[in-house]
């Protein structure tokens, strides 16, 4: 279990832990079965070599997104909240491919009793952006502001 992390503590331009991942075919297969998917491309290998023309079946943009949400929960802790997350899906990600989803801050502010943070975050292939988004955060403040809760 991670430590609860403060907006009093994060600077602009610090970079927020990694996660990494390496989907296999097993896990697309049921990602697809929960989320009622049922393109082939994401479990056939057949279909998806011969109809779609890939090497291989392909990672789920959502379960892209869905660890790149992970990767931002898992830091901001059980007082965090995640406020807006927007990604695009630009390149394509085969099982067995390591995979890793983190962010960089790049604002602060607060509003009213609130520290929010915004953040540039990325699902990433090695040097290949994968999908990038952007994420502002709720983080609880370890300082009192003045009118507001302490």
């Amino acid at each position: 279990m991670s430590q609860q992390v403060f907006f009093d503590d994060v600077e602009v331009g610090a970079q927020i832990p990694a996660l990494t991942v390496t989907p296999d075919e097993t896990q697309l297969f049921f990602f697809s079965a929960a989320t009622y998917n049922g393109h082939r491309i994401h479990y056939d290998k057949q279909w998806a070599s011969d109809v779609e023309g890939y090497d291989n079946v392909l990672v789920h943009g959502p379960l892209q997104a869905a660890l790149l949400a992970r990767a931002l929960g898992d830091w901001i802790g059980g007082r965090g909240r995640l406020v807006s997350f927007s990604v695009q899906n630009r390149a394509t990600a085969l099982p067995g491919q390591t995979l890793s989803f983190g962010g960089v801050v790049t604002g602060k502010r607060v509003t009213e009793s609130a520290g929010l943070v915004d953040l540039e975050i990325a699902g990433r292939r090695d040097d290949t952006v994968l999908m990038p988004g952007t994420a502002t955060v709720e983080l609880p403040l370890r300082k009192t502001i003045s009118g507001g809760p302490s």
